[in-house]
């Protein structure tokens, strides 16, 4: 399919603010073509192909979309019920009881909702963690979303042979999916478990992903175990020797973030679900004085409650002036390039960021008519601190429209999905 963008504002993030006027020609999901146009003025190139769409972007900003690389798509259905809570007897009274009941064709439709969160909020991607990897798989590639799948293994679901399977035939299902090893955090694995996971990483030669320090608890509790953090003591057992990454990292040691520096272990930041859970600020500084590679995730819909890569962004940057008490850290440029190429790179995608012939058509466009975002004196600055996912005009994954002014193109029927997911949450919350 052959698609063409005129008229747009341009954003490569290459750590300047400027816009520059032109348009991008797709081809099979591809950029084909970037042209910018002279003194302003709409290019009148023919390039001798035949378009089968093509969008008068309007002066609008056209940019790489963001890539959320952590999150629990389906848990959409426990959105505004698990709130207000520890977050040991959150998982023990509210997500575990009532994720036991789960079919696949709730996950399916749970996913479906968050799909539809995404697009609309400018998200390209997700690093999805859940049950039934399988269902993930399905759902994603149909509606045209990439997704790369975490196990989410440990001593009550999934298992070493399942995950050993999965990863054989997710990473060759579609082009839109990936499949990652992990297990769901060191507190609900065995020792036994993780040590045959230890081997399994290693034959398979793959990055290893999990939840890691979020809680001041969980680190103790690990310590008490092992006398070791959750870090050390993984990374002991050989887990992160290809690397990978770890979701909120909150409470890290000098010790572990140097190992993560030198494994090239991501730190996948999660404010909102940090703050909401009253877990703490993850030491995003130090990560980035010692050259951790950062990205950024929204974790859950249980747990933010949101899938806003927006807010998600605006809160990364203030918590960490807050803990430093320096408004100086951290500029906003920095931000950016860890939700959209910082967490490209931790899912394994490498030619997100620049809008480049030859990357693939992964897009997002945005409204600069918008009060929010105007005036434009910091482009970079106005999409980190003032925008919202009410800006988003189009999202676009591998050379697919997949949301255009409030209108999306993912497979199924939006109105539908909404009421299925109302009637699904309502038989799974008053089931006894």
């Amino acid at each position: 399919m052959n698609i063409r963008l005129y008229n747009a504002a341009i954003l490569d993030l290459d750590g300047h603010a400027s816009l520059k006027k032109g348009e991008v020609i797709i081809s099979d999901g591809i950029i084909s073509n970037v042209i910018y146009y002279d003194d302003n003025e709409l290019s009148h190139q023919n390039s001798g192909i035949v378009f089968d769409r093509v969008i008068d972007c309007e002066g609008n900003l056209l940019m790489r979309g963001f890539n959320n690389a952590h999150t629990h798509s389906a848990m959409t259905f426990l959105r505004s019920l698990a709130d207000d809570k520890p977050t040991p007897l959150w998982l023990k009274e509210d997500i575990f009881p009532n994720e036991a009941k789960l079919t696949d064709e709730d996950i399916a439709d749970f996913q479906s909702l968050a799909i539809m969160e995404y697009v609309s909020g400018g998200t390209v991607s997700a690093m999805d963690m859940y049950l039934r990897p399988y269902v993930t798989a399905e759902v994603f590639s149909q509606a045209g979303m990439r997704c790369a799948i975490v196990s989410g293994l440990n001593d009550f679901t999934f298992s070493i042979k399942e995950l050993e399977e999965a990863y054989k035939v997710l990473n060759s299902y579609d082009p839109l999916i990936t499949f990652k090893a992990g297990i769901h955090a060191e507190y609900t694995c065995s020792k036994e478990l993780l040590e045959e996971l230890s081997g399994v990483i290693k034959s398979l030669d793959c990055p290893f992903y999990c939840h890691l320090s979020e809680t001041k608890s969980e680190v103790e509790e690990c310590v008490g175990r092992y006398g070791k953090t959750p870090l050390m003591y993984l990374d002991s057992l050989g887990l992160f020797d290809k690397g990978g990454g770890i979701y909120h990292g909150v409470h890290l040691t000098d010790e572990e973030i140097d190992l993560m520096a030198s494994k090239n272990i991501y730190a996948v930041i999660n404010s909102g679900s940090n703050c909401k859970l009253a877990s703490g600020i993850a030491p995003l500084k130090k990560l980035y004085d010692k050259n951790v590679g950062l990205a950024i995730g929204t974790d859950g819909p249980a747990s933010n409650n949101s899938l806003n890569m927006f807010k998600e962004m605006y809160l990364t940057s203030v918590l960490c002036k807050l803990r430093e008490e320096d408004a100086a850290c951290m500029d906003a440029s920095v931000i950016l390039d860890m939700a959209v190429k910082g967490s490209a790179a931790c899912m394994g995608y490498e030619d997100s960021g620049l809008v480049k012939e030859g990357n693939t058509a992964d897009l997002i466009l945005l409204d600069l008519n918008k009060p929010n975002m105007q005036p434009i004196n910091n482009i970079l600055k106005n999409i980190v601190y003032s925008g919202s996912a009410s800006d988003v005009i189009m999202t676009i994954v591998a050379g697919r429209v997949l949301f255009y002014k409030g209108e999306y193109d993912l497979g199924f029927d939006p109105e539908e999905i909404i009421c299925r997911c109302q009637t699904r949450t309502r038989r799974i919350i008053n089931e006894i």
